[in-house]
């Protein structure tokens, strides 16, 4: 929201000075992309081969667009951009649910009587597939303990792995929540 006014402010004083300062009303509103570009790229985040908020920088690109159109008066191409942009994103989240194409950050609470026999046992689980515990907090809670950690991947693979972890003889109680990655 706060990119799109930004862009329709500039647009309209970038007009409003060169008219009243005899100037080239296009510089500040052509500086407009590049400071788009600048704030897109930091949002842009690599973690090894997974990269992830390119759609937010790219969303943002578009609707910095859509202010400029509204700066420039442009508001039947602006209001269909602006609906054309919220149709794509809402079927490109559904696209990406429907085939679990998003990853997801899965957070599992394990609790059993050793916490180094859980650890153990939950990494020799994980080795299979090559996957490693993430952010490992390890608490004590009504005489066990609790060892919580994160793992990124599809919502299908989270859930099994709920199902594994509840199989392993060191663990008495499991609880996963989930929270979509950074895209």
């Amino acid at each position: 929201m706060f990119i799109c006014f930004g862009a329709a402010m500039y647009t309209i004083l970038s007009d409003i000075l060169a008219a009243e300062h005899t100037g080239d009303h296009t510089r500040i509103a052509a500086q407009i992309i590049p400071g788009i570009g600048f704030i897109g790229a930091g949002s842009i985040m690599r973690s090894g081969m997974t990269v992830s908020g390119l759609t937010t920088a790219a969303t943002m690109f578009v609707v910095a667009s859509i202010g400029m159109a509204v700066g420039g008066g442009l508001f039947i191409p602006a209001i269909f951009a602006t609906l054309l942009i919220l149709l794509s994103l809402e079927l490109l989240g559904r696209f990406e649910q429907r085939f679990n194409l998003k990853p997801a950050l899965m957070r599992y609470e394990v609790l059993g009587p050793a916490a180094d026999t859980i650890i153990t046992d939950v990494n020799r689980l994980l080795e299979a597939d090559h996957i490693a515990m993430e952010n490992v907090e390890i608490s004590t809670a009504e005489g066990l303990y609790r060892v919580r950690f994160g793992l990124t991947g599809s919502r299908s693979e989270s859930m099994s792995l709920a199902d594994k972890l509840k199989t392993l003889a060191s663990v008495k109680k499991v609880t996963s929540s989930e929270r979509a990655a950074r895209t």
